[in-house]
C-alpha cells in the first residue's frame, strides 16, 4: 500500500526532465541560428567597408559608417570596425565585429558574437 502512486512521480519527473531537455535544445538552435546570422552580417560588413578605405564607390560615408549600415540591413549591430581610411595602391584588410541579440527560453537575451575580415586590392580595379 505505500508506494502507491509511485508511478505517478516517476512520469512527472520523466515529463519534467524531457521539458527541461526540449528548452536547452531549443535554446542551442537559437543561439546557432544566431550565429549563423551573425557571421553573414560580419561577412556582408567586411566586404562593404573594405573597397570604401580606398574610394567612395557611390558609399554616403566612411569605412565604419557602411560597415554599420551592412552590418544594421543583416540584423546586427556593428561593434568595432578596424577599416582605416587608406588612398594608397596597397592591399589592406579590414576586421569587422558585429553581435546579433537572440532570445533564449533559459538565459534572456543574449548577444551572440562574429567576426570577419575582408582584403582588397585597389591594383585589381584597373584593367591589365
Amino acid at each position: 500500500m505505500g508506494e502507491r502512486g509511485a508511478g505517478s512521480i516517476v512520469a512527472v519527473g520523466l515529463v519534467a526532465v524531457v521539458c527541461l531537455l526540449g528548452i536547452i535544445v531549443a535554446d542551442a538552435g537559437t543561439y546557432l541560428r544566431g550565429r549563423a546570422v551573425a557571421a553573414m552580417a560580419a561577412d556582408a560588413a567586411a566586404l562593404a567597408a573594405a573597397p570604401v578605405t580606398f574610394a567612395g564607390f557611390g558609399a554616403g560615408g566612411s569605412p565604419a559608417e557602411e560597415a554599420d549600415r551592412f552590418a544594421a540591413a543583416n540584423g546586427a549591430a556593428l561593434v568595432t570596425c578596424d577599416c582605416p581610411i587608406d588612398r594608397t595602391w596597397r592591399s589592406r584588410t579590414v576586421r569587422v565585429v558585429v553581435t546579433v541579440p537572440v532570445q533564449l527560453i533559459m538565459f534572456g537575451v543574449r548577444d551572440v558574437p562574429a567576426s570577419s575580415r575582408s582584403e582588397f586590392d585597389p591594383t585589381h580595379l584597373v584593367a591589365p
